[in-house]
């Protein structure tokens, strides 16, 4: 039998990673859109409080376990920047093009141009749960000014993973997946709830 699993997201590309991971735990992963459920306020510093107000969010509206990652690429020349602000780096209305912009002439000046992607994953098996099942994956790399790649989006066109020569908009779908910061805070979640 399925359980229904609420997730705090409508990314489609997000639903279906997470699917087919969590499926054979017994699993039924739903984007938040199918029970009316608006986006939750990201209004914290740190990305395991957003992920846990998101979490919590869907939860309480769904009276379902729900699911919900914040990630995003730090700069550590910049201090950590973009961090939680990295969707908006640039200002509304969201742009990619604009965020890589923003971020390359910002590290310009700096001869570090190291990185990394960082993703926190935050289940909760009801909106007041105290004991809320959080995972986290981090995958390095750095920034070069010039895209390359036409795979991923965000940030993957500038994000070079020097060990493999190669940005991550320049690898296979099946690869990225098993290499990101997504996929390692995933797999560490499907550990936990399976000795949960």
């Amino acid at each position: 039998m399925m359980s229904t699993l609420v997730l705090a997201s409508n990314n489609a590309g997000k639903l279906r990673e997470f699917g087919e991971l969590l499926a054979p735990l017994g699993f039924d992963i739903r984007p938040q859109r199918e029970f009316q459920v608006p986006e939750a306020e990201e209004p914290h510093p740190t990305f395991v409080e957003n992920a846990l107000a998101k979490a919590r969010h869907a939860a309480a509206l769904t009276g379902l376990p729900a699911l919900a990652d914040d990630s995003g690429i730090c700069v550590n020349a910049l201090g950590g920047a973009p961090g939680v602000l990295s969707a908006r780096y640039a200002g509304e209305p969201k742009s990619d093009a604009r965020n890589n912009e923003k971020l390359v002439a910002e590290l310009a000046a700096h001869a570090d141009k190291s990185a990394y992607y960082y993703c926190v994953l935050v289940f909760v098996r009801h909106a007041d749960d105290p004991q809320p099942l959080i995972a986290e994956g981090r995958w390095d790399g750095e920034i070069i000014a010039h895209p390359s790649g036409a795979g991923g989006f965000g940030y993957d066109p500038h994000f070079l993973v020097p060990a493999l020569g190669k940005t991550v908009a320049e690898l296979p779908a099946e690869e990225k997946n098993r290499l990101s910061h997504r996929g390692q805070a995933l797999r560490e979640l499907v550990r936990k709830l399976q000795v949960r």
